[in-house]
């Protein structure tokens, strides 16, 4: 499922770098930028909005008085330069409250908060047989001061490297990429990537076979950590 997201800022700089971020996450649509909550409030009239990044401190009229103002409001990630509204902002069931400069780390993060709700309340919602529509989804990711293109249905495995992840494709050389497996969890649909161990992530579509303690992906057998069995036995062996 796609999230239709709006970016409120007066900054242009900040506008660019939030729609920068997004154009990252494949999940993320973006439907249009605003520099005030006036013009933000024109375009909530005229399409469907799932999620808001919005400034607070704005000409006219404060975000959060913004938000206020709304009879049944998106999801708000407010992203500010100030702590003192932050208590305001909670008030108003905001997904995430983040402090500038805004880093991609903490973006995704605020991010993946707002998708777990969001997919919560769709799948309440989902009709039977409805599907999701991410099948060609895809990242890039920076490798030898490139950017490379990965489509994530490629995506048969993730390995932990220390600082770097390598990521494991059907047909393909695995890619090193300098981050986290944790960052990469954040980053990544939960609907079909699964955490297995401290070290490795599975696409579980791809998941052919597995036992107690181990899963099996092609010629791969990747370990079941002890604190994941859990969410092993939730998502694959049910």
């Amino acid at each position: 499922m796609k999230i239709r997201c709006l970016i409120i800022d007066d900054e242009p700089l900040a506008v660019r770098l939030v729609n920068a971020y997004c154009q990252q996450m494949p999940e993320l649509e973006v439907i249009g930028t605003c520099n005030s909550a006036i013009e933000a409030y024109r375009v909530l009239q005229q399409h469907r909005v799932d999620l808001l990044f919005l400034d607070i401190k704005m000409p006219q009229l404060l975000g959060t008085d913004f938000i206020r103002g709304l009879t049944n409001p998106p999801k708000v990630i407010l992203i500010t330069a100030y702590r003192k509204y932050a208590l305001d902002g909670y008030d108003l069931d905001i997904v995430d409250y983040v402090l500038k400069p805004l880093s991609f780390s903490r973006f995704m993060k605020a991010v993946a908060k707002a998708s777990r709700l969001l997919s919560n309340a769709s799948q309440v919602s989902k009709q039977p047989g409805e599907e999701d529509d991410d099948k060609d989804a895809f990242l890039y990711f920076r490798i030898d001061k490139e950017m490379i293109k990965v489509h994530l249905n490629d995506i048969l495995f993730i390995e932990s490297c220390k600082e770097y992840v390598k990521l494991y494709m059907e047909g393909k050389r695995p890619l090193l990429v300098k981050q986290s497996i944790s960052s990469m969890e954040k980053l990544l649909s939960p609907h079909r990537f699964l955490r297995v161990h401290r070290s490795y992530m599975v696409t579980i579509e791809r998941v052919q076979s597995y036992s107690a303690t181990h899963l099996r992906i092609g010629e791969s057998s990747i370990p079941i950590g002890r604190f994941y069995k859990n969410n092993v036995d939730q998502f694959i062996k049910h």
